[in-house]
């Protein structure tokens, strides 16, 4: 079972970046697929991107193309999320997950193991 924990959430204004990193711990990363969801006050949880085992493919939520960058380092058990052009409405806690059966799901029911969350405030 692998163990996850977000760090670099924060404050930031709108039009503002950030990068959020996920350290894995007690499992062989590679063989998970990681995901990025959020979570803002009062709504579901919602799939934001995803990374395949290898890094090779990412896939991501309409809403954060373009803007928004997945990456992982298997070297150092580790995924990214770089945000950029933040808006007030992204304001949310972000957690990372791990999937070791399959392809990547967009769906948090398709995730075993989670994180506890970062919180990220976009003020406008």
């Amino acid at each position: 079972q692998v163990q996850l924990v977000e760090s670099g959430g924060g404050l930031v204004q709108a039009g503002g970046s950030l990068r959020l990193s996920c350290a894995a711990s007690g499992g062989t990363f590679s063989r998970y697929n990681m995901g990025w969801f959020r979570q803002a006050p009062g709504k579901e949880r919602e799939f934001v991107a995803t990374v395949t085992r290898s890094g090779s493919n990412t896939y991501y939520a309409d809403s954060v193309k373009g803007r928004f960058t997945i990456s992982r380092d298997n070297a150092k058990n580790t995924v990214y999320l770089q945000m950029s052009s933040l808006k007030p409405e992204e304001t949310a806690v972000y957690y990372c997950a791990a999937d070791s059966v399959g392809y990547p799901g967009f769906q948090d029911y398709e995730y075993g193991n989670w994180g506890q969350g970062t919180q990220v405030i976009v003020s406008s």
